[in-house]
Formats: structure tokens, sequence, C-alpha cells
């Protein structure tokens, strides 16, 4: 959640944060709804599994369990899929971008925030990350935001961007 107001870093001390965001992808079952969906599932197959049985056409019923244990293994993929995330940090010093995914190492891009730009569509088709660059270097964040929410989140970047340029603000570097 990016936060509204600068305060300070307890890692560093004298740095203060102007905007902190942590961006997760949206999944829209829970554990409670998964357990539930699963129940259904489970108890459809079970009931059609006897249905065959009961006509005789027992070899099919171990089949019937075959697309609850595909329902379960694309579910568990799903879930260790929303452990990535990706975190926008601005300080004093520095922009940082972070971002960890579920089967790969961490990246980690930093920018100095004086000539920093954040663009992004506006009209934002899905997938169209917000992009940050600076002196050739360029990283998109948010790809699965929805448009609007990539919209606030450049907006929310950008004022805090602002704020970090208003006087007294760090010099810019030389070069």
């Amino acid at each position: 959640m990016p936060s509204d107001e600068p305060k300070s870093d307890s890692a560093s001390g004298a740095s203060r944060v102007f905007f902190d965001a942590i961006l997760h992808p949206h999944r829209s079952l829970g554990r409670g709804g998964f357990k539930v969906l699963m129940g259904v599932v489970v108890a459809l197959n079970l009931a059609v599994a006897g249905v065959l049985v009961a006509y005789g056409a027992w070899p099919v019923a171990p089949f019937c369990g075959l697309d609850v244990l595909v329902l379960w293994l694309a579910f568990r993929v799903n879930y260790r899929a929303a452990r990535s995330y990706e975190r926008v940090r601005l300080t004093t010093a520095d922009l940082t971008v972070q971002r960890v995914h579920w089967k790969a190492p961490e990246r980690r891009w930093t920018f100095h925030p004086y000539w920093l730009r954040v663009s992004h569509d506006e009209a934002g088709e899905p997938g169209h990350p917000v992009t940050l660059s600076s002196h050739g270097q360029s990283v998109g964040v948010g790809a699965f935001l929805s448009p609007e929410e990539r919209s606030a989140f450049a907006r929310s970047l950008d004022d805090a961007l602002r704020a970090w340029r208003r006087p007294p603000c760090p010099p810019a570097p030389a070069g």
C-alpha cells in the first residue's frame, strides 16, 4: 500500500521514505472458497462414480478422481504463484524496484529519482505495465494490475516523485 506521508527509514536512520508499495497479483478465490469448491467437486465426482459402479462401469470410476487431482494441482500452482510480488520504494537516496517470483531469484533495480520518468497507457489494456525509466534503463511494474489500479499506482508514484523533487530535495548526481 502506498504511504501518503514521508517517514523515517529505521534501517538507515536519516533516510526518508516518500513512497512504499507492495504489489500482489489478485487472487479471486481464497483458501475457504477453495475448500468449498473442492468439497463440491469431490462430492459430485463420488456421485458420478457411484452411478457408474451401480451400472457396472466400474473401470471408469477411478478416472472420476483424476479430474479432482488435476484441479487440486492447478490450484496448488496458482497459490504458489500468489507468493510473487513487486515492491516499489522511494527514499531520499533512490527508487528501488524489487521483484520476487516464486520460482526465480529476486531481481532488483535502482534508479535515481531526479531523472526518473513514470509512463503508462491511460487506456490501459491488461498486461501493459507502468514503465519506470531513466538513463536508458527501464523496468515495467504492475503488469498484473487492472487498468484502474495501474493508473492509481502511476499517479501515486508521480505524486511521491513530485514531493521528493520539492525543495529541499537531494542534489542531482553529476553526469
